[in-house]
């Protein structure tokens, strides 16, 4: 990972911000299950498990602190975002309904990432 993170691409910042979200996840024991799940339909960043064994749909949504916008990672999440969001989520659990336990069944969960100068804070939205 580079010293000088304030320089990175959309890209790369996304993909550190999946990395952090990760590492975050199986830290309160989640198991992740897949990563960057892509259908023309639509794009999954994680898919896990929750210790309670719901499967959790994860969009990772990340920003710098002093970001030339101003948007929060939270901010992201608009209305359209969440409609795809949930429609993929949907397709998903109809294509492995072999991970979705009867009692607990699935949900949405943000990630939302915001860089600092030397690190990531992090919000935990879950059943958005």
């Amino acid at each position: 990972m580079s010293n000088n993170l304030n320089n990175l691409n959309k890209n790369s910042l996304g993909k550190i911000g999946e990395d952090k979200a990760c590492e975050y996840l199986v830290g309160k024991r989640f198991l992740i299950i897949e990563r960057n799940f892509k259908r023309p339909w639509g794009e999954l960043d994680i898919v896990a498990k929750a210790p309670d064994k719901t499967l959790v749909f994860v969009e990772v949504k990340t920003v710098t602190e002093n970001n030339f916008q101003g948007i929060s990672a939270e901010d992201q999440m608009t209305a359209s975002k969440i409609k795809k969001f949930k429609k993929a989520a949907e397709l998903y659990a109809g294509y492995r309904q072999d991970l979705i336990d009867d009692k607990k069944g699935w949900r949405l969960d943000v990630v939302a990432l915001t860089k600092t100068a030397n690190n990531f804070q992090i919000n935990h939205y879950e059943n958005i």
